[in-house]
């Protein structure tokens, strides 16, 4: 039985990836920060496989214990501050956890594992980093691939650029099977509800049933390229099933205004979305990213890696799982 230790397991990657690996026969371990972490139950809910060890990104001795504990063939870093909007009023912070929690982990593992005289890593923990399409920026090319620059443009943007770099740099300098999915935005019912797409969701299915009569949001305009994070978790699980490790862009190689989202996610529900969105200039990111677009052709070709779940699905996907859970119980 292959094990795997995943950070950030109380959100929704880590949910995700974890029912994945399990279906694959895995033994799973979950990295919880906090002993009264209010997300311990969810994981407990919905994943009741996941054993749940006490660690914390920020303290690079736990990450070490918890490493001796589950003993993983795989660690999957999908712990972060993930909220961008946040990332300017936490900039420290998210640096911390985003940033230099990538390279705890690193040198956590090979700690762990121990290195050969010659200064190399035996082979035995593969390392997986989230990176985000939110180092592309201020996008240098449109689509963006493997080659295309980093031009970050949030504090959370920047911390990413150094996991990743870093990740690049272990894997150069000690040998360590070290890979970064460079993940454009993937959503789906399990998205934080800060989140925009999550944040256009359960506001349509609260409108619909009646229970508010608008919702504001920021720039409207702004574009990006939607997934679903079901399927973004298997190819995160591809990544580490190669021969050699590399990097890869995953996205679906099409991108949707905000302003789209909100109208196809109204429309299922057979309203119109002009009727009862507010724009908010206060919801403006002090340094805006206009258009993100992925070219995954080289995930396609070395992974075999699709995705299967459409844009309009997806919008259906989390409106419906909003009804669903907005509805009053009687």
């Amino acid at each position: 039985m292959k094990r795997a230790l995943i950070t950030g397991i109380t959100g929704q990657d880590g949910r995700h990836l974890s029912e994945h690996l399990v279906h694959q026969g895995y033994r799973v371990c979950g990295l919880l920060r906090g002993q009264q972490n209010p997300k311990r139950a969810l994981v407990e809910r919905e994943v009741p496989d996941v054993e749940l060890l006490d660690g914390d990104l920020t303290d690079q001795v736990s990450l070490i214990n918890a490493l001796q504990k589950s003993r993983p063939d795989e660690v999957y870093n999908l712990g972060a501050m993930s909220f961008v909007t946040l990332s300017w009023k936490q900039s420290e912070l998210t640096g911390n956890v985003t940033g230099l929690g990538a390279l705890r982990m690193l040198e956590a593992i090979r700690n762990v594992q121990g290195s050969t005289l010659s200064g190399h890593t035996e082979p035995g923990i593969k390392f997986y980093q989230a990176s985000s399409s939110e180092m592309f920026g201020r996008a240098h090319e449109v689509p963006q691939s493997e080659r295309t620059l980093f031009h970050p443009r949030s504090p959370y943007g920047v911390a990413k650029v150094f996991a990743h770099y870093i990740t690049v740099n272990y894997r150069e300098s000690y040998g360590m099977f070290a890979c970064s999915g460079i993940l454009f935005n993937h959503e789906g019912p399990r998205r934080g509800p800060e989140f925009v797409t999550r944040k256009i969701s359960r506001s349509v299915a609260r409108i619909k049933l009646g229970l508010e009569d608008s919702m504001t949001l920021g720039n409207i305009e702004a574009k990006r390229d939607w997934g679903y994070a079901g399927d973004y978790v298997k190819a995160m699980h591809l990544m580490l099933q190669q021969e050699q490790p590399d990097d890869y862009v995953i996205g679906t190689g099409q991108s949707h205004s905000v302003r789209e989202f909100a109208e196809h996610a109204f429309a299922h529900v057979g309203l119109d979305w002009r009727k009862h969105v507010r724009i908010d200039t206060d919801l403006l990111r002090p340094a805006e990213v206009d258009l993100l677009e992925a070219d995954p052709s080289k995930a396609r070709a070395a992974l075999g890696w699709a995705p299967e779940v459409t844009f309009d699905d997806l919008v259906r996907m989390m409106v419906d799982a909003d009804l669903e859970n907005e509805r009053p119980k009687a």
